[in-house]
């Protein structure tokens, strides 16, 4: 009877196919073409003689949000900005993969340290991992989504950069620790935030302030999003690219520092400017002039990885 007990409750542990489908389902709904709210608050003060920031609050009218790639244990979802109904910003980018074990965690300075997941641990999770514009790392970390009581969400604690609101105007903090939450609405999702802005320092943490922060997506009108889309499909091939070269660059067992400038220039405008120069290039040719391009910002430091 103890075996069978055992069993059972091993049973119980291992993710069904019908929660992992539930799991997709959710990390599917997050997609459609949404307005957007940005509000973000500092709260709890710890440094001292810290004066608290004013709240920050942002709206776009239309982001359209879409899966680029979608296999069983990976789904790719892109976001693309619409401005005053017409200017496009390839935005953010957040791939979801299932029971993955290798992360990249931000370090500060523009260095993230590469960490192996215990397989334990990973059991039943999705790492999300957050990429930039230019589809380099930005924060990643590993959860469980839980669906109960009609709710469905996914929380996480990782390290990240600044915020891209700060990030020019700031120098009192290195690293915001975030927790993220993903939750799912009748209407869209809202990507909840509890951050710390953080100093690290030789692997010692102090907090500066607190913030809290809710970006509201809510479902809108497909038509607003139609310039997205069409942008998308005259583009997608290019950025495509890109990723892959990334995925090859970010292997695991490397440490990764990515400077911001190269001979005066943005590592996100080299690549804009690049696709223009690029237009008459094979694909084979695309992919090794990439790699050189995007190696000149890239520092690679083979590690023995630690353990989480």
């Amino acid at each position: 009877m103890k075996k069978l007990a055992l069993l059972s409750l091993s049973l119980l542990s291992v993710p069904t196919l019908a929660q992992s489908q539930e799991d997709r389902d959710a990390i599917l709904a997050q997609c459609g073409c949404k307005e957007v709210e940005f509000d973000f608050v500092e709260t709890f003060i710890y440094a001292e003689d810290y004066e608290r920031r004013e709240p920050y609050h942002a709206h776009a009218t239309a982001e359209w949000i879409f899966a680029d790639e979608t296999e069983d244990d990976k789904i790719v979802i892109q976001h693309i900005l619409v401005v005053n109904d017409s200017i496009i910003v390839k935005h953010w980018r957040q791939d979801w993969l299932f029971e993955n074990t290798d992360i990249h965690n931000f370090m500060g300075d523009s260095k993230w340290d590469y960490v192996k997941l215990d397989e334990n641990s990973a059991e039943g999770q999705w790492t999300q991992k957050v990429y930039q514009v230019d589809d380099s790392p930005r924060y990643q970390g590993s959860a469980t989504w839980v669906h109960v009581d009609g709710r469905s969400f996914w929380e996480s604690t990782t390290n990240a950069p600044l915020p891209r609101r700060e990030y020019t105007k700031r120098s009192d903090y290195n690293v915001m620790e975030r927790t993220n939450r993903h939750e799912i609405t009748e209407n869209g999702f809202d990507h909840i935030q509890e951050n710390i802005k953080t100093v690290l320092k030789d692997g010692e943490k102090t907090p500066i302030v607190s913030e809290a922060g809710l970006n509201r997506y809510t479902s809108t009108d497909d038509s607003k999003c139609e310039v997205a889309r069409v942008w998308w499909n005259e583009h997608k091939a290019y950025w495509r690219t890109v990723r892959s070269v990334w995925d090859e660059i970010l292997l695991p067992n490397n440490n990764v520092e990515i400077e911001s400038f190269v001979d005066g220039k943005l590592l996100w405008k080299a690549l804009y400017a690049f696709e223009e120069e690029s237009k008459d290039l094979s694909e084979t040719e695309l992919r090794e002039e990439l790699k050189e391009l995007m190696n000149e910002y890239v520092t690679l430091t083979p590690t023995v990885s630690s353990v989480e």
